[in-house]
């Protein structure tokens, strides 16, 4: 079962992390505010391995049918070995870039604000809070458990309705052989 759970779990994050990599030029184009939606989105479809890694286990070493709670536990498993995955790998484009993702976010957000308008108090203290995440981010301590719960949510829920869906035998049933 851990060879299941790793497996499903490197796949989960390697589609994940090529989905990110292929979108970050378009996260940082001007005008463009669907990025966090499109990162969701490209989290969710990748984590549809959880899906697939049990009903694999369901069909071929349980026989067909598997309960919740087991279902659950294995999901879960993957689910965590992906959002590993997606740490280790968003640590080493941070390094490849020189840790210049929050600044670029600030300033970027800054400017979106400025064009928007924003001015005054509200600005400052926008600033100030942008500027104190960015002192955080700086903290491995603090910015490993922040990525690893960027993605840790979504893949919980996806196990947990894979969990739900499978332990119906008829749900998505083996195929006979022959």
């Amino acid at each position: 079962m851990a060879r299941l759970i790793l497996t499903y779990g490197l796949i989960s994050g390697l589609i994940i992390i090529a989905g990110i990599i292929a979108t970050l030029p378009l996260a940082h184009s001007p005008g463009h505010s669907g990025g966090v939606l499109l990162g969701y989105l490209i989290m969710l479809i990748a984590l549809s391995s959880i899906l697939m890694g049990v009903r694999q286990h369901r069909d071929r070493v349980l026989g067909g049918a598997i309960g919740f709670w087991p279902a659950f536990g294995i999901g879960l498993a993957i689910a965590a070995v992906a959002s590993v995955a997606y740490v280790v790998a968003w640590e080493g484009y941070l390094a490849l870039t020189h840790y210049r993702f929050m600044g670029e976010y600030v300033e970027q957000t800054l400017a979106a604000k400025r064009a928007a308008g924003v001015t005054g108090a509200a600005y400052a203290k926008l600033a100030a809070e942008l500027e104190a995440m960015k002192v955080a981010y700086a903290d491995p301590v603090q910015r490993l458990p922040m990525t690893f719960l960027e993605i840790f949510p979504v893949g919980l829920l996806v196990a947990l309705a894979s969990a739900a869906l499978l332990r119906n035998p008829k749900f998505l049933p083996s195929k006979p052989a022959g």
